[in-house]
């Protein structure tokens, strides 16, 4: 039996602490909530910071949110090179050796030694979505996508636990490798 996922494509984004918010917003500053997304208790921000490399400045970047225990840049292969860094290809939350930038917003600048990763292409699952798929939490699987330029995806994460829901997450550089857009599916391989 096959399992389909929706296909949610990751643009460049940001996760802030609360402490590096309040530096780029202003003290006791919170975020602006425009869009809810998939996964439960997720949103997209009104606020937006611009992401200062060696080489380049990434203008206009969406935090998203809540607010987490530490700052997180996820960008695409493409971005870090573009901003003159190579950042490692992670989990959400590994961020131990990983590369620093300059976050500059509106009321002020946070100089980071760490935090940024291009994210480990991963599937979000319920535990009822994975027992039905037939995975568990940290399988590594791959995801086959179909259309003219089908390809297989190996090495998806499986995140499965309360709080995910059905959704395979690919960055804009694997996206537009496939030719995929955000109705697209992919269809879960082991």
């Amino acid at each position: 039996m096959s399992y389909k996922a929706p296909i949610g494509l990751s643009n460049k984004h940001l996760h802030l602490s609360q402490a590096d918010l309040e530096a780029l917003f202003g003290k006791g500053y919170e975020l602006h909530p425009t869009k809810d997304l998939k996964q439960p208790g997720q949103f997209a921000c009104e606020e937006k910071v611009d992401i200062v490399g060696p080489k380049n400045t990434l203008k206009g970047i969406r935090v998203l949110g809540p607010v987490r225990p530490e700052t997180q840049i996820e960008l695409a292969m493409t971005d870090a090179r573009t901003i003159g860094i190579a950042a490692p290809i992670r989990e959400s939350g590994k961020l131990e050796g990983t590369p620093g930038v300059k976050l500059v917003g509106p009321a002020g600048e946070v100089e980071l030694d760490h935090g940024v990763i291009v994210a480990l292409r991963h599937i979000h699952l319920s535990p009822a979505q994975a027992e039905e798929a037939g995975v568990k939490d940290k399988d590594i699987v791959s995801i086959k996508v179909e259309g003219d330029r089908g390809l297989i995806f190996d090495n998806v994460l499986v995140r499965s636990g309360n709080g995910h829901e059905c959704e395979i997450h690919l960055d804009t550089d694997e996206g537009n490798a496939a030719g995929l857009g955000n109705n697209s599916f992919g269809e879960l391989l082991k």
